[in-house]
């Protein structure tokens, strides 16, 4: 497992739902202003300077439910609200996209590309902004500085881990269904042409060399595609060509996106539903999640302005179905935390835990790990 994965996973899929929130915005006729508001406060809390330099810190992916919580969070930082069927349609879009987009990649470095290229697209969200900009571009150079000089075989360590991490994930959606890239128990399909990864050549010619290194014989064979060498290499600079189309804004175009569970999905997530033992591992994830959403700057509102529901479906009814019928394994709960007052140690826990809903409770622990567990109601 790579210790620098996560802040790739989170740009990436946050990316995603911002691609998505604006879509549907714009489908809901949602005024101007306050869509302008809505995307400027979500992108400006993603990128808050204190949430990045605990996000870039070497760690451990958290698990699927803690990693929810965080996106649970950021979705609603502004006047928008989202039920929990539209919030559990958001996440399950963002992350079969990155899957996709992972499982895609000609070489694991690719994925820094199509990061880049998420960054980039958020830019051209952000509306009347230079301090947000300014945001994105500082987490730009983070990104090209730490991950710039990686080896491939350190790249390639990362891809393994986001592809564990999605490995159970076979939600059907709509756009990938109608462009035939997925098939229908959820599974991608990969696709036998187009460019070969950089620094590679062509399929269809095996060399046979002798004990001295000298080429003896050349061999042809058919490899059943239609690949071509890659034009070149992406660029990581602020302003580059990036040459790699993953990541880039698929729903620009406006079309409408339905998710489905698969029969497999759900005979897996019965088969993969977290354990109720307790983890030995949950306290630190909790103290490290508890760490990163303290680093969130969340924006209250200046004034009266009305907040407003946004629906991921198209009608309010196939919401509500949709709430009724998804597995409950599939459904991810937002991680409660509770606390009485003496086990607010420091100002910067007691403004994290003022995030969260606060209850009494008279049980107290040995340690402050366990502290943190006894305040979760799951995890």
């Amino acid at each position: 497992m790579s210790m620098r994965t996560l802040p790739l996973l989170f740009l990436n899929l946050g990316g995603e739902m911002l691609y998505i929130l604006d879509q549907r915005l714009r489908a809901q006729n949602i005024p101007g202003d306050k869509a302008r508001k809505v995307m400027n406060d979500i992108i400006s809390t993603m990128f808050n300077q204190k949430f990045m330099e605990e996000l870039f810190k070497p760690q451990e992916l958290y698990s699927k439910k803690a990693l929810r919580t965080v996106y649970d969070r950021l979705a609603h930082a502004s006047i928008m609200r989202l039920n929990q069927a539209s919030m559990d349609k958001l996440y399950d879009l963002m992350t079969m996209a990155f899957k996709y987009q992972v499982l895609l990649c000609p070489r694991p470095k690719d994925v820094l590309l199509v990061t880049l290229n998420h960054l980039d697209a958020i830019k051209g969200l952000i509306q009347d902004s230079p301090t947000i900009l300014h945001q994105v571009d500082e987490t730009f150079r983070q990104l090209t500085d730490i991950y710039g000089g990686l080896s491939a075989g350190e790249f390639q360590l990362i891809r393994q881990t986001l592809l564990i991490f999605f490995q159970d994930l076979h939600i059907r959606v709509s756009i990938f269904l109608k462009d035939k890239v997925q098939n229908s128990n959820g599974r991608f399909v990969l696709p036998v042409s187009g460019p070969v990864p950089w620094g590679t050549e062509v399929p269809g010619l095996i060399r046979t060399f002798n004990n001295k290194g000298e080429e003896v014989k050349k061999t042809e064979f058919k490899h059943g595609g239609s690949y071509v060498a890659a034009p070149k290499e992406g660029s990581l600079e602020l302003y580059g060509d990036r040459v790699l189309k993953l990541g880039t804004n698929m729903y620009s175009a406006n079309r409408p996106v339905e998710t489905h569970m698969s029969a497999a999905s759900k005979n897996l997530a019965s088969r993969t539903q977290e354990s109720i033992v307790p983890n030995p591992l949950a306290k630190e994830e909790l103290n490290l999640l508890a760490r990163l959403i303290g680093g969130m700057e969340m924006q209250k509102p200046s004034g009266p302005e009305p907040g407003f529901r946004l629906n991921l479906f198209t009608t309010d009814e196939e919401e509500e179905q949709a709430a009724l019928t998804r597995p409950e394994e599939l459904s991810y709960e937002v991680i409660n935390i509770q606390a009485t007052q003496d086990q607010l140690a420091n100002d910067e826990l007691a403004r994290i835990m003022g995030e969260f809903e606060i209850t009494d409770q008279s049980r107290r622990s040995a340690s402050k790990g366990d502290d943190w567990l006894a305040m979760m109601d799951e995890l």
